[in-house]
């Protein structure tokens, strides 16, 4: 059986990345409304990690619409064949959207939510971390740029779509999950509950 999602919900999960906001509640999130963290301009503390917003992950040259230039949407309907080859070429965007090179080796700190992947013991000791709720689980996935693929020193005590900070060194690594693919890898220094601010 093959799942089939409405072309506009699609290409809004695959632009979320062109148009992030900051600070939202936990609750009122989406793809264009991610989880926020105080802006890039904010000061950063000596020894400590640098807090993050998601929108710095994504390249400032990345164009997730360069698919769509010169597609008249109002024109396709779902069960039409060139949207599903539409689909398919905006998924492979997605999957393979840019990374920020310059954010590779910085220690981050970043505000997101969990998607497990593996527990051990009633802790997490592999997860997703997404900027918006549902995303991964309830939504298809949002741009590789855009998912942080987590490894916790210690298991952390959490649960699908728990709010946390996520504290460790980024890298650029991509990694292809059973619910997504991820564009960053962190070994978490620390996995910590979402206050609302870089506390």
């Amino acid at each position: 059986m093959t799942l089939r999602l409405p072309l506009s919900f699609l290409l809004a999960v695959v632009v979320a990345g062109g148009a992030l906001a900051a600070e939202p509640s936990p609750s009122a999130t989406s793809p264009t409304r991610p989880l926020g963290a105080p802006a890039a301009s904010d000061k950063a503390v000596p020894g400590q990690p640098r807090v993050i917003a998601w929108e710095e992950l994504v390249p400032k040259d990345w164009d997730p619409m360069k698919e769509l230039k010169g597609i008249d949407l109002g024109k396709l309907d779902d069960g039409d064949p060139r949207a599903s080859e539409l689909l398919l070429k905006l998924q492979e965007a997605s999957n393979n959207a840019p990374t920020n090179a310059a954010l590779n080796g910085v220690e981050v700190k970043i505000p997101g939510f969990v998607v497990p992947l593996e527990e051990n013991k009633g802790e997490i000791t592999e997860f997703l971390l997404v900027p918006y709720f549902g995303a991964c689980i309830h939504t298809p996935p949002p741009p590789a740029n855009q998912i942080l693929h987590v490894r916790p020193k210690q298991g952390a005590k959490f649960r699908a779509m728990d709010t946390v900070w996520v504290a460790g060194k980024l890298q650029t690594v991509r990694n292809d999950s059973m619910m997504g693919v991820s564009g960053y890898h962190i070994a978490a220094d620390s996995v910590t509950k979402y206050t609302g601010g870089a506390k």
